[in-house]
């Protein structure tokens, strides 16, 4: 196995048999060096723009992939989703495209305040800001610009309510749902940063999972994982946005400490053209009353030293407990998915269980950082 990445203390690189130091936005590079290393599959698992590129390169090298070129690159703009999306029928938040600042005050006027600005073609809360009135305008659409790809920005209704994530598999067309989590978010001005994903959600129904079906359908993804995010409003759930890989926060692990389904292996054997079994009806195999991840939120300053690491794992109930950062990090303020500094995976008898053992070993997990005398 080949990982690729151009951070050289990527996560991944010490389970991988061999490393690249390659950007994953590199995708003649990534071609590049799938075609040199003679791979049988590529796979982007975790972050949604090199979805697109595995998706693309597969098609030009003609290995197997879940979803092919054009729906990969359907699923990494947020643009063309909620076009497809409106097209369809499936709910989401009212969204225009705008390519300056009069265009996002028009655009602002006619969804409200507050509302969200962002770019179409990023991820990880890049340049999206929430807006609270017309004086918060200018700085929100010089950030967007200032890392969108394309030179526009998209200006959203914010729906008011709790999000929920449902994470489901398809296979031939069959949508098969697994985990559906409550995303519990950070306060302001870390907008859409989770702090924990809790499963089982208490806020689930069938609209939930249907409406996510209805997303994934209408994208074409109709093979390979799917992460659907919604916030479920006063009129019911509306899709956030659908990205055609793995959640990103681990959702994969609680997939499995949840349900014994591996969702991991299922999208490695996607990639590589195998066959995938799934379960008729994943939302009854629970194996736990309850299971959760909860993210590790540093004090600001340069990491110095972690402490209290083996005592968390130790737990009862903690399944892991993952560190991002090397001593020597900056952490700054939190605001965007990769402040974050690690996560707790833990399981119980119920949801609230597992949500107390997992901030219990959280509290345990001490950062020394430079400042820090506590």
């Amino acid at each position: 196995m080949i990982a690729a990445d151009r951070d050289p203390s990527a996560l991944g690189f010490p389970l991988a048999d061999k490393r690249a130091l390659v950007s994953t936005e590199d995708e003649q590079g990534i071609e590049r060096l799938a075609d040199a290393e003679g791979v049988e599959g590529i796979v982007a698992p975790g972050i949604d723009w090199p979805v697109g590129i595995a998706a693309r390169i597969a098609e030009r090298l003609g290995l197997p992939h879940p979803i092919d070129g054009q729906t990969g690159s359907l699923v990494t703009s947020k643009r063309r989703q909620r076009e497809r999306l409106a097209a369809a029928g499936v709910p989401q938040p009212r969204s225009l495209v705008c390519a300056d600042l009069d265009e996002g005050r028009a655009g602002a006027a006619e969804t409200g305040f507050p509302c969200v600005i962002k770019p179409p073609d990023r991820q990880g809360q890049q340049g999206l800001s929430v807006v609270a009135g017309p004086e918060d305008l200018t700085a929100a659409v010089e950030s967007a610009l200032g890392v969108s790809r394309s030179g526009s920005f998209l200006v959203e209704e914010l729906v008011d309510g709790p999000e929920v994530t449902v994470n489901a598999f398809s296979t031939g067309g069959r949508f098969v749902p697994l985990t559906v989590t409550d995303r519990l978010l950070a306060p302001a001005p870390a907008f859409g940063v989770a702090l924990a994903h809790v499963w089982p959600s208490i806020r689930a129904t069938p609209a939930e999972v249907e409406v996510a079906r209805r997303a994934a359908e209408s994208l074409g993804v109709t093979d390979g994982p799917t992460y659907t995010q919604l916030r479920v409003g006063p009129n019911g759930p509306v899709v956030v946005e659908l990205a055609a890989r793995l959640g990103g926060g681990h959702d994969a692990e609680l997939c499995e400490a949840a349900l014994r389904v591996p969702l991991n292996a299922l999208t490695i054997a996607a990639a590589l053209g195998e066959p995938v079994e799934l379960p008729s009806d994943s939302l009854s195999l629970g194996r736990v009353g309850g299971a959760c991840v909860v993210f590790l939120v540093p004090p600001e300053g340069t990491l110095a030293a972690v402490e209290g690491l083996e005592e968390a794992r130790a737990l009862e109930g903690v399944l892991d407990v993952k560190l991002y950062r090397p001593p020597g990090w900056r952490f700054g303020p939190l605001r965007r998915g990769g402040d974050r500094a690690g996560a707790v995976l833990a399981v119980g008898s119920s949801r609230d269980d597992a949500l107390d053992r997992a901030r219990r070993a959280a509290e345990t997990v001490r950062f020394v950082v430079s400042g820090d005398e506590a």
